[in-house]
């Protein structure tokens, strides 16, 4: 009787602790993953699309990957967040459950969405396009592009003109074509006739005058170098005066060599 009650309580406790085990475990790892409540995009949000409320929600993210550095919006820091953020202008594309970043949302205030998403202290200036000075008609909004422009003048022996071609300025953020500002429903091809650049104020003065005395063309830039430019390892970012420019000379219907421009 004493062995047979004793194998009992053995089997009993041996039960338990299998039981027993497994609740304890999740309720160990439950305690590790500590979260907070970060502002996310509740749909995906396109390029100079106005926010709404409902286009904002909470999500739990674990507290250890919130950092300072990422610039997250915590309910703890600002609860009123959605009714603050509703009405502003996404700067830049968000994805589905993507964390918002204010510095990513700009208040309209009394102005229109462009003015809105031009960074401080640039312009928006329009150049009419085709498809052939647009790259086919592949150009889209927030591309980078060069700016060129082919106009006449005058030849060295004055016997008539001839036509030259000179970069106005390189590595320009496309804003807009026509009066798309950003890529709608997969559309590949910018169909517009005008492209809205962002430019300084005096090279919005530099492309008006080339507007009136030339034919102005786009050329459009990868994304690898837009990105090595924007780490000042390109000679692109250099102004005009501490970089190497020229035109090239049409002549007779060939294309002489560059010659360089003081």
């Amino acid at each position: 009787m004493a062995i047979a009650i004793i194998a009992a309580l053995a089997a009993g406790l041996l039960a338990y602790g299998m039981m027993g085990r497994p609740a304890q475990n999740k309720q160990a790892a439950k305690a590790v993953v500590d979260t907070v409540e970060v502002l996310v995009a509740n749909k995906a949000i396109g390029f100079g699309d106005e926010v709404r409320a409902s286009d904002l929600t909470w999500a739990s993210w674990p507290k250890d990957l919130v950092g300072e550095k990422d610039n997250y919006i915590t309910e703890a820091k600002d609860p009123e967040a959605i009714k603050n953020f509703a009405g502003s202008v996404a700067a830049a594309p968000f994805l589905a459950k993507e964390p918002i970043r204010d510095n990513k949302l700009r208040k309209i205030g009394t102005g229109g969405v462009l003015a809105a998403i031009l960074t401080s202290g640039m312009r928006a200036a329009a150049t009419k396009i085709t498809e052939e000075s647009s790259a086919g008609s592949f150009i889209l909004p927030n591309d980078r592009v060069d700016v060129i422009v082919t106009r006449k003048q005058r030849s060295n022996s004055g016997r008539g003109d001839q036509q030259v071609s000179e970069t106005l300025f390189r590595n320009i953020r496309v804003l807009a074509i026509g009066q798309d500002l950003d890529q709608k429903d997969g559309k590949k091809v910018a169909m517009g006739k005008t492209a809205t650049l962002e430019l300084t104020p005096s090279q919005s003065e530099t492309l008006a005058l080339n507007n009136s005395i030339g034919e102005i063309s786009l050329s459009l830039r990868s994304l690898e170098d837009s990105i090595k430019s924007k780490n000042g390892s390109l000679d692109e970012d250099l102004p005009k005066k501490d970089r190497p420019t020229g035109i090239k000379v049409l002549r007779y219907g060939n294309w002489s060599r560059a010659y360089g421009l003081n």
